[in-house]
């Protein structure tokens, strides 16, 4: 079953707002990391590249936790927890819109040792429930 995102969750991910993402270590453990992230509807998308610890996790098992907090008023935070779906479709596109929305150029200019990366990934995490102070 998915959730909606309220619209002042869907403002504040049409900002230049870092959210940061929780996937699940083979171990079981959390990892952690903050991201740069677009909204498609309620859908969240995200960029990495296939040798990250993120992809290699959700790879293993989709679950996902994604969390928001307003800048403006950091008591304030939304917990987006879903199921990741990845693929390599769009990738290249989506890390150039991300950068152009939090850096105001294309990745390649930002990040001039972009070329080295691995195969970027686009993961679409779909909602399944939506918690907090949002």
């Amino acid at each position: 079953m998915s959730a909606a995102l309220s619209d002042r969750i869907k403002s504040l991910l049409d900002g230049p707002v870092f959210v940061v993402v929780g996937t699940i270590q083979p171990d079981g453990s959390p990892q952690l990391s903050p991201v740069w992230v677009k909204r498609d509807g309620d859908d969240l998308l995200i960029s990495t590249t296939a040798d990250r610890r993120k992809k290699l996790n959700l790879d293993r098992d989709p679950r996902v936790s994604v969390v928001v907090l307003d800048p403006e008023s950091p008591y304030e935070y939304a917990e987006i927890r879903g199921t990741a779906e990845l693929t390599t479709e769009g990738a290249r596109e989506l890390i150039d819109q991300l950068s152009l929305k939090y850096t105001g150029k294309k990745y390649a200019e930002f990040n001039p040792s972009s070329a080295q990366d691995a195969d970027r990934v686009v993961v679409r995490v779909r909602p399944e429930k939506v918690a907090g102070r949002l």
